[in-house]
C-alpha cells in the first residue's frame, strides 16, 4: 500500500479518521446536544459553525470528504481519537435533522428530478416538418440568388429535393406520416412507461425523507469498513509502505483508509452508525 509523505500521512490518519472513515459517505453522524460542547469542539478544529455545517452538507449530499480549512485537526488527533470520533459523528446527526440540511437536501432532490420526455403528435410533427422545409427552401433560394451563375446547376437539384420533401410533409396521407400515425399510440405508451420508471428511480435514490437518503450512505460505510484486518503487517520498499499480504494491496481506498484510521476509530464509528441506522425507519 503506497504511502504519502509523513506529514500528509499523519494529517490524514490523524484527522480522526472518523471523517476519513466515512470517506465519501459522510463527514459526521451522531447526536450532539450540548451547544457549549459543540462550540468548544468546533473551536478546537479551527472552523466556525457555519463552515462546519457547510462541510457536513457537502460531505453527506455530495458523497465526498470536505476537510479543507481544518487547520487544527492534526493537533486534535493526537488526543483521544475515539472520543473525538464520537464528537464528530455526534455533531452531524444533530445537523442532519436541522431545517438547513432539509433545505439543502430538498434542493438536491429537486435538481435531480427527471423531466418527462415528450413526443410530437402526428399533426405536430407534420406542422414542424412543413415549417422546417419552408425555411430551408427560402434560405436555399436566397443563397442561389447570391451565388455565381455557374453554381446554379448545384442548387437546382437541392431545391427540387426540398420542394418534394415539403410536398410530402404537407400531405397528411403520405406514407411517412401514415406510418408515424399508426405507431404513435404505442410510442406514447412506451414513453409514459419510461417516464414513470425514471420517476420511480428518482424517488428511490432521493426519497422524500432525507434520513432515508443518509441511511443509504451509512449502509455503504458499514459495507466498506467491514472485515478490516487491523493486524495486517506493512513492509517498506524504497521509502514507501505496502501490505505484506498482497491481497490487501487490491483493496479499495476506503478499506485502506479504515485500516489507517485504526480499530480505536473504526469500531466506535461502526457502532454509532449501526445504532443510527436502526433508528431510521
Amino acid at each position: 500500500m503506497k504511502q504519502a509523505s509523513p506529514h500528509s500521512r499523519n494529517f490524514h490518519s490523524r484527522f480522526l479518521m472518523a471523517a476519513v472513515m466515512l470517506g465519501t459517505i459522510s463527514f459526521f453522524l451522531f447526536s450532539f446536544t450540548s451547544k457549549r460542547m459543540a462550540e468548544d469542539f468546533l473551536q478546537q478544529l479551527g472552523i466556525t459553525r457555519v463552515s462546519a455545517d457547510e462541510k457536513i452538507s457537502s460531505s453527506l449530499l455530495g458523497g465526498y470528504l470536505d476537510q479543507y480549512g481544518l487547520r487544527n485537526a492534526k493537533n486534535i488527533a493526537t488526543g483521544n481519537r475515539s472520543a473525538v470520533t464520537k464528537d464528530l459523528l455526534a455533531y452531524t446527526k444533530q445537523y442532519a435533522s436541522s431545517p438547513a440540511f432539509q433545505q439543502a437536501y430538498s434542493q438536491l432532490r429537486e435538481n435531480n428530478k427527471p423531466k418527462p420526455s415528450a413526443i410530437q403528435s402526428p399533426e405536430e410533427l407534420r406542422t414542424s416538418l412543413v415549417d422546417q422545409y419552408k425555411k430551408s427552401l427560402l434560405e436555399t433560394e436566397a443563397s442561389m440568388k447570391k451565388a455565381d451563375p455557374s453554381m446554379k446547376s448545384i442548387f437546382e437539384p437541392i431545391l427540387t429535393s426540398i420542394k418534394q420533401e415539403l410536398k410530402n410533409a404537407e400531405d397528411p396521407n403520405s406514407k411517412t406520416m401514415a406510418m408515424y400515425k399508426k405507431n404513435y399510440p404505442e410510442m406514447l405508451k412506451s414513453l409514459e412507461a419510461s417516464n414513470q420508471q425514471q420517476v420511480a428511480n428518482w424517488e428511490s435514490k432521493y426519497p422524500a425523507n432525507k434520513l432515508l437518503f443518509v441511511k443509504e450512505r451509512l449502509k455503504q460505510f458499514m459495507e466498506e469498513t467491514s472485515n478490516i484486518d487491523f493486524t495486517a503487517q506493512l513492509i517498506e520498499k524504497n521509502g514507501k509502505k505496502y501490505f505484506a499480504n498482497q491481497a490487501y494491496e487490491h483493496k479499495g481506498n476506503r478499506w485502506k483508509m479504515a485500516f489507517r484510521a485504526g480499530k480505536e476509530v473504526v469500531e466506535p464509528a461502526r457502532a454509532f452508525v449501526q445504532s443510527w441506522m436502526d433508528e431510521i425507519k
